[in-house]
């Protein structure tokens, strides 16, 4: 069977703890799409991790950790995340990388730096791990496949025509050093010795799993409201975060994911630029920021602080229908417990019309929240295991959401440790 776990917002819902959790019940798990430029982070026996581009199963001896042909890879933060988590103890994980998966390359993080200099004010609040010059290159057919590190003179011939094209941009765009083949090809030289052993034709891996009943799960990364179709368009990711995707990006049949449980997060939070109708600031928005997540809200990459909000109906409901979701897994509900009362956004007034359907960003720009405040429980929900041990006013907060959504919520989590979930 194979299972997606994905984010219905912005990113940032705790899926990493989701996939951790999932993790005990799958054999393999797949990073199918994006780099190293978001952070899942997991708190379990071994402590607390901010993983970047393993999955979030590698936790476990049971499980075999594939990074999809989907995925942005970046083969010195592969390896310094390996060994970050084996020097704390954790066993060293079972690892797969496709043959067809794309390298990140240093001249990618360059551009990405270069690029937002000289955005300036208008920039799109990259975290400037290299992925949108990476995607670019992927569609133009530029980019460097594990598969090519294998045959050195073709690879030497692509260098060079990488280093024609881009350095016309350093020298007249950018005014900064242009690429030199000798030492792009002295660095290709190097992934290769790194990432050779683990090299696999992973979709024929997946094929014969499949075969045997294994149990496969799909991690994505981000939210659907940073997919770059069906998002917030310009301010969005360069690969696509949906669960749909997670069937290129690992390169599975469609038709066989069959549960796709999609993270949404008890508030809103959002990192980067970008429309966010319910968004909060001041005193109010710190308040939540410092309360949130595990050790407050921000970027596990960037460790940027995070904008704040109250829960978006509208933008949730929109991210769980584009992912396909046949389950929620509500995160972050414990930090609510000090409120008096808890907004949540229903609708969205444009031009003076009310709608509940999320509309393209231009539309995006205009709209206003519609709040309905529902009462606050006011007490801490934490070692709670049984729904119905949960106050009233908490179960009314889960039950309205559910409504809106019009998917089941069938895990609550209230607390950063594996274990501290709720079971519908």
């Amino acid at each position: 069977m194979v299972s997606a776990v994905v984010g219905a917002n912005w990113g940032d819902e705790g899926k990493g703890k989701i996939t951790d959790m999932l993790g005990e019940e799958s054999d393999i798990i797949v990073r199918f799409q994006g780099g190293s430029n978001a952070g899942h982070t997991i708190v379990n026996d071994y402590g607390k991790f901010a993983l970047h581009i393993l999955p979030s199963g590698v936790f476990y001896d049971h499980t075999t950790s594939i990074i999809g042909n989907g995925v942005a890879l970046n083969i010195p933060d592969l390896f310094d995340e390996i060994k970050g988590i084996v020097d704390r103890g954790v066993p060293m994980p079972k690892i797969k990388v496709s043959d067809r998966a794309q390298i990140v390359m240093p001249y990618h993080i360059l551009f990405d730096q270069y690029e937002e200099e000289r955005l300036a004010g208008k920039s799109f609040g990259s975290t400037k791990s290299g992925i949108a010059p990476f995607y670019s290159d992927k569609y133009g057919k530029t980019g460097i496949q594990v598969s090519e590190l294998f045959d050195e003179d073709a690879l030497r011939e692509k260098v060079q025509g990488i280093c024609e094209q881009k350095n016309v941009l350093l020298e007249h765009l950018y005014h900064k050093p242009v690429l030199d083949v000798e030492e792009l090809m002295a660095t290709l030289k190097e992934y290769r010795k790194m990432v050779e052993p683990y090299v696999c034709d992973v979709s024929a891996y997946l094929f014969e799993a499949r075969q045997q009943g294994k149990n496969i799960l799909l991690e994505g990364q981000l939210g659907s409201l940073k997919d770059p179709d069906h998002g917030i368009y310009p301010m969005v990711t360069s690969s696509s975060t949906l669960a749909g995707y997670g069937a290129v990006g690992a390169g599975v049949p469609p038709y066989e994911i069959k549960r796709i449980v999609t993270v949404v997060k008890a508030y809103s939070s959002a990192v980067g630029a970008g429309e966010f109708v319910s968004e909060i600031f001041g005193e109010e928005a710190d308040e939540l920021r410092r309360r949130g997540g595990d050790g407050g809200e921000y970027g596990a990459t960037t460790g940027r602080p995070r904008r704040m909000g109250w829960f978006d109906a509208v933008a949730s409901r929109y991210g769980c229908r584009v992912q396909g979701a046949t389950e929620v897994a509500l995160t972050v509900l414990d930090v609510l417990g000090y409120l008096d009362e808890l907004p949540i956004c229903v609708g969205y007034e444009i031009d003076g019309t009310i709608t509940k359907d999320f509309p393209t960003t231009s539309q995006l720009k205009k709209a206003k929240p519609v709040y309905e405040v529902l009462p606050g429980w006011k007490t801490d929900i934490r070692g709670i295991t049984e729904y119905d041990k949960l106050p009233e006013n908490c179960r009314k907060y889960i039950e309205f959401i559910e409504k809106e959504l019009g998917v089941p919520v069938k895990m609550i989590s209230n607390g950063p440790g594996r274990h501290e979930i709720i079971h519908r």
